[in-house]
């Protein structure tokens, strides 16, 4: 999706405050003024001697420009986080408008930014910690960046919305995804949007670790997890997956056969294999034991 380019460092800065919350920039706001205050009160020693002009020089320019940053810097940190508190009530407001709404024409009518902001708070909800990139090109980089603590917690997954209500989805787009995915070894990627897949992107994705999800299914998972967290606010729903039967019986984990020991599901995210699960030992590294799923 389209975004401005920053034009000037005061708008790099406030860019990054806002992707905080809110706060994180109250706080920066605070040591930032405490650091240059002290920096802006120090006493220049004037000194005759020639060695030591250059050193009063360099003093003084550092406080010239701690004198002007400490009130700068901390009034574009508090801009910052007030613009994090609004768009946290933002992305909380289409929240619930979506979710009082029991249709999916609730994604109608937003903005690319609206959409995306939504698309980010439903993977909050999930449990992830999730980064807006930022990142500029015409409507094809990535949007967001996911990540989530604990087990995993080294796992990157990454998103990208498209906010398509008249067109279908084309299975280009999911193939890009595919290769950003490789190219910077993410465990897994989303391609969200307000419209629907066509058969041949349904068809890529499938057996590769790509999720879609089209505007039905985006509506239900936050609806979903909004009330997951309403009911367990200290313990985060369920990361959204592809979806499994109900009458499915769990997979049970398999031996490692090279040391009997217990192995997990991995995901590769290099080679020819990226973006595919199989089953790693728990033995790692000291056992490189592997076994196909399925």
């Amino acid at each position: 999706m389209a975004r401005r380019h920053k034009t000037s460092p005061a708008a790099a800065v406030l860019d990054i405050v806002v992707m905080l919350p809110w706060w994180a920039g109250v706080t920066l706001a605070l040591v930032s003024y405490l650091l240059l205050h002290g920096i802006a009160a120090q006493p220049v020693v004037a000194s005759t001697y020639p060695g030591h002009l250059g050193v009063m020089v360099t003093q003084t320019l550092w406080q010239t420009l701690a004198d002007f940053g400490q009130y700068i810097l901390p009034f574009l940190f508090l801009i910052g986080a007030g613009m994090s508190a609004w768009r946290r009530q933002a992305r909380q407001k289409l929240v619930a408008n979506v979710t009082q709404s029991k249709a999916i024409d609730a994604l109608d009518g937003m903005s690319w930014r609206e959409f995306e902001m939504l698309v980010g708070e439903g993977f909050r909800l999930q449990g992830y910690n999730v980064t807006e990139t930022g990142s500029g090109g015409a409507d094809g980089g990535v949007d967001l960046v996911l990540t989530k603590s604990g087990k995993n917690g080294g796992e990157k997954f990454l998103v990208q919305c498209k906010q398509w209500r008249a067109f279908k989805v084309g299975v280009d787009v999911v193939r890009e995804l595919y290769g950003v995915m490789a190219a910077r070894g993410a465990a897994g990627g989303f391609v969200v949007t307000s419209g629907r897949f066509t058969d041949e992107a349904i068809g890529f994705a499938s057996g590769r670790n790509v999720n879609l999800v089209d505007g039905p299914k985006l509506h239900a998972l936050i609806c979903q997890a909004r009330i997951g967290v309403q009911r367990s606010p200290a313990r985060p729903s369920t990361p959204p997956a592809k979806a499994t039967p109900p009458s499915a019986a769990p997979v049970q984990a398999p031996s490692c056969r090279s040391c009997a020991k217990p192995m997990a599901r991995r995901t590769a995210t290099r080679g020819a294999n990226a973006g595919r699960e199989f089953w790693g030992c728990t033995g790692y590294p000291a056992c490189r034991g592997t076994r196909p799923m399925g």
